[in-house]
């Protein structure tokens, strides 16, 4: 298990936050389910650091009883770095009064799919045909995914708390 620390994004994040969500996720915005737009940097947050270096980093937005996950990303896969920050963001938005975590995926990222079954997630919702309508407020989304998938519909997870 590698050594890393993990502390709440602040308002000094934002450039961090924005920087590293464009390298992963091809500009500083998502698009999450319904079309929504939303900028990390913005967001509530986790990240972790290993020697001043970021090795993870999971943005969210709370609205109302639900928190929905909306960047996660390890940058040291097999450290336990995903499920610990995944485990704490669990555990601050349940003091907060959240009731259920929902997250949206897209339809080729089946590694996550697994990832997030297996920490007891469901599967909730499938948009059909969705990404098309995400890439009129993002074109970034590229037209294949993971494994050579066209990448076209929203899968939302929910976990219960």
């Amino acid at each position: 298990m590698t050594n890393y620390t993990m502390r709440p994004t602040g308002p000094a994040d934002q450039a961090t936050v924005a920087q590293l969500v464009t390298e992963s996720w091809g500009a500083p915005t998502v698009v999450v389910g319904h079309g929504r737009v939303l900028e990390p940097g913005r967001l509530p947050g986790l990240i972790a650091e290993q020697d001043g270096e970021v090795v993870g980093l999971l943005t969210y937005s709370v609205e109302g009883t639900t928190a929905e996950l909306v960047t996660f990303n390890s940058f040291q896969d097999g450290q336990g770095i995903g499920t610990a920050l995944l485990n704490a963001m669990v555990e601050r938005v349940r003091t907060e009064g959240c009731a259920r975590i929902i997250l949206m995926t897209t339809n080729d990222n089946t590694d996550a799919i697994r990832y997030y079954q297996r920490r007891g997630f469901r599967m909730r919702e499938l948009r059909v045909g969705a990404v098309a309508t995400a890439r009129a407020s993002k074109p970034e989304i590229p037209l294949l995914g993971n494994h050579g998938i066209p990448i076209t519909d929203e899968l939302e997870l929910e976990l219960t708390l």
